[in-house]
């Protein structure tokens, strides 16, 4: 089978490469001709664990190849996936989705003979019929269908979440583009993958729906965080206790400074957006919203609290600045709100992160003269009055702690991921502190 990906974003490019790894011949299309030659030659735009070594195999074997011509790119093709942006508007934080229409009114003008459209992006309820509708009027004649296959990829294991799903969701109205879909993703039937076929809006809003719930069990445990802390509670026993019921589930349930990414901040606005436009209100994921934002922006407080005794000027350590491990996205991260908030209140700066520097120093260009950038963590430890922890990098969790403690001038550990044991630190002579823990 021949498909065409349109879009070598981070979901594009993962899922052609995974397509091409199933056997499937796969043209990823881009408008930007740097970055097409840097794929052809195996240079991946983005840090994905995996992908590099996966994407140049798949070259080599000529399954996978990228382009910038269109037109070239949909003749024999079966499936067209539309894979490209969907940023929140900065005006009602709906998504926009000004790239998707264009991809549609560019097939319109190019696709000569039958294939499936296929919304990948993640869009709001109702963006499919509008491709059909785009589609037809350009080009009315035009045997197509249109159907929404939203991804479900994780940052740091997209490789795995897209070979070994959790399901496949399809919406489509034919019965000929359910059969394309189908096949394409028949390897995945030796997994006993569940591969679920509704209908377009329901499709479109199981991501939505996905999002959000895992959001709001974020901010749950981060609200009982905060309450833990008042009444001499222990988080991490309660979101043991809670996550070993079934119903509720243990993942989720870890406290932290808040989510980012690519994928919760702008879903969980759109979300709100389309319940509000339904005239069906979400007050709970408007609550969600509004205290992961809250949260994130508050959180700066905590390290000036832990140092507040430090008279002289504070130097302090940053380990994390990408909003999760394993990916260099720094894509609403706490740190683009804890950052400027210490540099604000007079502090300087010494930060760490395995894969996302070159990132952040894009981010935080206007702060370059109060932050160093260092090589590794001991480094940015060095002679500094406090170590906060923002990102849980596996390197971050087995530090050396003896080496820590005679690197820093203060023993003082602000650690935003609960990544360590309290009392062991305490032990150790640190002065810790974490969410939602007391020390025993």
């Amino acid at each position: 089978m021949n498909i065409t990906i349109i879009g070598t974003g981070y979901v594009g490019l993962v899922s052609g490469t995974c397509f091409a790894e199933f056997g499937v011949n796969v043209i990823c299309v881009d408008k930007d001709l740097k970055k097409i030659k840097n794929l052809r030659n195996g240079i991946i735009p983005i840090y994905e664990p995996g992908l590099n070594e996966l994407v140049k195999k798949n070259i080599s074997q000529k399954r996978l190849s990228f382009e910038t011509d269109l037109k070239k790119s949909l003749k024999n093709t079966s499936a067209i996936f539309i894979a490209v942006g969907t940023p929140s508007k900065k005006s009602d934080g709906h998504a926009d989705l000004s790239y998707v229409y264009e991809v549609a009114e560019e097939i319109a003008r190019n696709l000569k003979e039958y294939a499936v459209v296929v919304n990948k992006s993640t869009v709001p309820v109702g963006t499919g019929q509008k491709v059909y509708d785009i589609i037809k009027k350009i080009n009315p004649k035009l045997d197509f269908d249109v159907a929404s296959n939203p991804e479900f990829l994780r940052e740091g294991s997209a490789i795995n979440d897209f070979m070994r799903p959790d399901r496949v969701v399809i919406g489509c109205k034919s019965e000929k583009a359910k059969n394309i879909l189908r096949e394409l993703y028949r390897p995945l039937y030796l997994l006993e993958t569940p591969i679920i076929f509704t209908q377009r809006e329901t499709a479109e809003l199981i991501k939505y729906a996905a999002n959000s719930f895992l959001a709001a069990k974020i901010t749950f445990i981060n609200e009982v965080s905060d309450l833990c802390e008042k009444v001499g509670a222990n988080v991490s026993d309660v979101s043991i206790g809670i996550g070993l019921d079934g119903r509720i589930g243990k993942k989720f349930l870890h406290p932290g400074p808040g989510y980012g990414g690519s994928c919760f901040p702008k879903d969980t606005l759109a979300m709100v957006r389309t319940a509000q436009e339904a005239k069906s209100p979400l007050g709970l994921i408007e609550h969600v919203v509004k205290s992961n934002n809250e949260r994130k922006k508050r959180m700066h407080k905590r390290v000036l609290s832990a140092v507040a005794k430090i008279k002289e000027k504070k130097i302090i350590s940053i380990l994390g600045l990408t909003f999760k491990p394993n990916t260099d996205d720094m894509r609403d991260s706490p740190s683009l709100d804890i950052i400027p908030a210490l540099l604000k209140n007079n502090c300087f700066l010494k930060v760490f992160d395995p894969e996302g520097m070159n990132e952040a120093k894009l981010c935080f260009k206007d702060y370059s003269k109060k932050i160093k950038w260092c090589k590794d963590s001991y480094e940015a430890c060095e002679d500094s009055n406090a170590l906060v922890i923002l990102t849980e990098w596996n390197q971050f969790r087995a530090l050396d702690l003896k080496r820590l403690k005679k690197k820093l001038k203060t023993p003082i550990i602000i650690d935003l991921r609960n990544i360590y044991n309290p009392t062991e630190l305490k032990n150790m002579g640190f002065e810790y502190y974490s969410l939602g823990r007391s020390i025993v």
